[in-house]
């Protein structure tokens, strides 16, 4: 039985001004990403990666094209409905975790739960429960700047999954990490990823953890062209 489609782009374009000239980074992306898959972007750095994962993510808008979430055009939505559907189908991690300083890792995952309308007393609880999940059970009243970096990338992954998105997207997410640190957290995200059945879209320049990934796209010169079978033969 085929899977589910929850993703899909087609002929997605992105222009940006730059002075008086016209900056093309994507020059029609299309793209069909099945419910619960694990995709990676991959390609060198200004090709347009974290572009593609904004428009993905409705963080920003294509200049030309149509993105559907589950069979939906969404590109047109004005900016409110685009941040509504954001906070409750989408759960988005980029390399710099964005934690709120101010508040301990608890209140970072119970927040985003509190905003789409959930009760306080099962929002803590399930912020809780995915602290634990991220092995951070013991420094949820921790606030962010006594974390290590890769434990505000975790609380940041837990945040992501507060609200049980249908589609999780990380931009780098282990850039700013050290190698130990990467690789703990690169094995954290396949397995949650697998265990909550999450569709996973991830922009990385690292080829051995998008060789993990079940699809892999390459960005070049604005286009996309599926490059999984080389990659995983190289780095997997």
């Amino acid at each position: 039985m085929p899977s589910e489609v929850i993703l899909k782009a087609k002929n997605l374009h992105k222009y940006f001004s730059v002075g008086k000239e016209m900056l093309m980074v994507l020059q029609g992306i299309d793209l069909e990403i099945e419910q619960g898959s694990f995709w990676a972007i991959v390609g060198e750095s200004g090709v347009g990666k974290s572009t593609l994962l904004h428009l993905l993510g409705l963080l920003d808008s294509p200049t030309i094209g149509e993105l559907y979430l589950q069979d939906n055009p969404v590109s047109s939505l004005s900016e409110k409905q685009k941040a509504a559907l954001r906070n409750k189908a989408i759960g988005v991690m980029f390399q710099f975790h964005h934690l709120l300083p101010e508040f301990t890792a608890l209140e970072n995952v119970v927040i985003p739960q509190l905003i789409a309308g959930k009760d306080f007393r099962k929002a803590r609880d399930y912020g809780k429960f995915l602290l634990d999940e991220v092995h951070l059970s013991d420094r949820a009243d921790h606030f962010p700047n006594q974390l290590s970096g890769g434990e505000q990338q975790r609380v940041a992954f837990a945040r992501a999954l507060a609200n049980d998105p249908d589609l999780l997207l990380a931009d780098e997410p282990t850039g700013n990490l050290d190698e130990q640190n990467s690789r703990v957290f690169q094995e954290l995200i396949r397995d949650l990823q697998k265990k909550f059945c999450k569709t996973f879209i991830l922009a990385t320049h690292n080829l051995t953890f998008a060789a993990s990934a079940d699809r892999i796209l390459r960005l070049h010169n604005g286009l996309g062209a599926e490059d999984t079978e080389r990659i995983k033969q190289s780095y997997g």
